[in-house]
């Protein structure tokens, strides 16, 4: 029996507390945080990690259910959560970067399709590159690298505390981090892409009776998907890299 009235097992209460942070961080996290995934599943995988954390750390109950100190705790708890999965989507927004860049450049920045992780529609090549990387992110067990600093948070970020201002400003300035990632993925095809457009213009420049859109948009299309297909092999390796920046940076939030 506890002290606010309720015949419910003190356990229950504390696997309710502790699943506050790890829905939070399945919300705002790839891959679990799609709109695909129902919502029974994340209550069930929020559940089995709770009781992994249960084990692994020790959980406080709170001793009031309508305090104030509780409902603090409750924020804390889900800010917490939200910060250790919003890293890893700051991360996965490199390939919309990227997409943006190339696509512009090929002159395919308006076909669009449906992106099966948020439910809205964004550039195809966009979601291409972002499907890939988040198969690369399986293949390297990064859910599970994932789930276990979710885990090891509840020993060095207990229940109760709060993230200093300096781990917020470093997620902030993080953010910097998916422009320049999403650059330096797109910069083998971009690169190419532009000197192809310097190309056509001096051929313009030369000819002023030449059509240019009826010669450039072919040619950048054709070169643009050549591209692709060289530089995809370097592509898919610095997306490796992606993956590894996000999980030290999420480590990083975890550690101090």
């Amino acid at each position: 029996m506890l002290g606010f009235g309720l015949s419910i097992e003190p356990q229950l209460w504390a696997l309710l507390f502790t699943m506050v942070r790890v829905g939070a961080a399945f919300v705002a996290a790839p891959v679990f945080g799609a709109v695909s995934i129902p919502l029974p599943v994340r209550i069930t995988l929020s559940g089995a990690i709770a009781v992994l954390a249960l084990t692994a750390a020790h959980v406080p109950v709170p001793e009031e259910i309508f305090a104030l100190s509780t409902f603090l705790s409750v924020a804390g708890e889900a800010l917490i959560g939200l910060a250790l999965g919003f890293i890893l989507q700051i991360a996965f927004a490199a390939p919309m970067v990227a997409s943006e860049a190339i696509g512009i450049s090929m002159g395919i920045g308006f076909a669009t399709t449906i992106d099966a992780q948020h439910g809205a529609s964004t550039p195809a090549l966009g979601n291409f590159l972002s499907i890939l990387l988040t198969l690369l992110f399986l293949s390297v067990d990064g859910h599970l690298v994932l789930v276990e600093l979710i885990v090891r948070s509840y020993t060095m970020l207990p229940p109760g505390a709060w993230l200093a201002p300096a781990q917020l400003m470093n997620i902030a300035l993080f953010g910097g981090y998916a422009f320049l990632a999403g650059l330096l993925l797109a910069l083998p095809v971009g690169f190419l892409l532009l000197c192809l457009n310097v190309v056509v213009g001096m051929l313009s420049r030369s000819a002023p009776a030449l059509n240019l859109f009826a010669v450039g948009l072919p040619a950048s299309l054709f070169v643009g998907v050549i591209a692709l297909l060289v530089a995809m092999p370097a592509m898919g390796d610095y997306m490796l890299v992606i993956i590894r920046e996000g999980l030290e940076a999420t480590q990083r939030l975890v550690l101090g």
